[in-house]
């Protein structure tokens, strides 16, 4: 078994080759082109044998990368940045650069055997590009409207108290409220910053009726759970990028930072809060688990059994996400049973191999 190790950026690939003991055989750096992609195969193909690639996850680099590799029918796993700092410090090898992270990456391949596949899901890199795309216009949507609002207090104080500036129907009718007021330079802006509120609303909502229209076919068990809307199932399932990629629910727990991490020695067991993993994940995981623990008589119950037993607030919510995940994991497993994925288009053209 060789391990290909790839340190992927925006312009160039560094990927280093390993034996079964780490031992580096050959290293090489590519343009992050199709081109680049179809030298690194040939390369690749000349060390015979089984392989694996071993590619840092690095959301907005590695992508082509990731499709070219599965489209090519290579077997490749994602290799989280917190693996490889570890690797990096205790290395023989000083410093830092390309091939040195590169190698990092394939002996965190060969240490940590269950790491998720690299494979992507169509329909769920779509899901997630649409949902990244909705929150990046609310967030700036509200970092505007904070803006406006101090121009509506020098306008006038009643009128922003009372405004509400994420409906269609709020923004109008504060729109023709200014529009009435005396023209002035703080006039002319507000004016503006509503014509730009008003836009980025709309295709906010548009976004959301796609995402809901794209996910509710997909993912029926998942949006059975208590607490998940399709706004949750959409960037639960867009985040995973395909369950199938998780042999069990704990790698799916450690992939988003919700298995507790064992701080104990002597006779007390004790966990503390896992920081690493797939944030966008947890904080899903977490928006489920809140909802649940005001309306959810099962969740009320097992929070209730935790704090009987003297687990802390915090402890007890770490349990039901755990818990969770599990529900999470089976419901998605479900959904891709009676939904199969859609097969992964090639991204390299056919006749490309060496």
């Amino acid at each position: 078994m060789v391990v290909f190790g790839v340190d992927p950026h925006k312009k160039t690939h560094t990927v280093v080759a390993v034996d079964e003991h780490g031992t580096p055989l050959g290293q090489l750096t590519v343009k992050a082109r199709d081109a680049g992609h179809r030298a690194l195969l040939r390369w690749a193909r000349g060390f015979g044998g089984p392989r694996r690639w071993a590619v840092e996850d690095c959301r907005h680099v590695a992508g082509r990368l990731l499709r070219d590799l599965a489209g090519a029918g290579e077997a490749v796993v994602r290799v989280p940045p917190r693996l490889t700092g570890a690797l990096r410090a205790s290395a023989r090898t000083r410093g830092k650069s390309d091939p040195i992270d590169a190698l990092a990456v394939a002996r965190a391949c060969l240490r940590e055997p269950g790491l998720p596949t690299g494979g992507l899901d169509p329909q769920a890199l779509e899901l997630r590009l649409l949902v990244d795309r909705r929150e990046q216009l609310v967030a700036w949507r509200t970092a505007e409207i904070n803006r406006l609002r101090w121009h509506l207090v020098e306008l006038d104080p009643d009128l922003e108290a009372a405004a509400v500036l994420t409906s269609a129907r709020g923004i109008e009718r504060i729109r023709v409220a200014v529009a009435a007021m005396p023209a002035s330079t703080r006039q002319r802006i507000a004016l503006g910053q509503l014509a730009t509120i008003a836009s980025a609303t709309l295709e906010i909502r548009a976004l959301e009726r796609e995402i809901t229209a794209m996910v509710t076919p997909i993912a029926p068990a998942l949006l059975a759970i208590v607490g998940v809307g399709p706004l949750t199932a959409a960037k639960l399932v867009g985040e995973v990028g395909g369950i199938e990629r998780f042999t069990r629910s704990a790698q799916l727990a450690a992939h988003a930072g919700i298995a507790c991490i064992p701080v104990w020695t002597g006779n007390r067991e004790r966990h503390r809060l896992n920081r690493g993993g797939n944030r966008q994940i947890n904080a899903a995981v977490h928006r489920v688990a809140l909802t649940q623990a005001r309306m959810h008589p099962p969740a009320q119950a097992l929070l209730k059994r935790r704090k009987q037993a003297h687990d802390t607030r915090k402890g007890a919510m770490r349990v039901l996400k755990r818990h969770l995940i599990d529900v999470i994991f089976t419901a998605m497993n479900q959904d891709h049973a009676n939904h199969h994925a859609l097969p992964v288009t090639p991204a390299l053209p056919t006749g490309t191999a060496a």
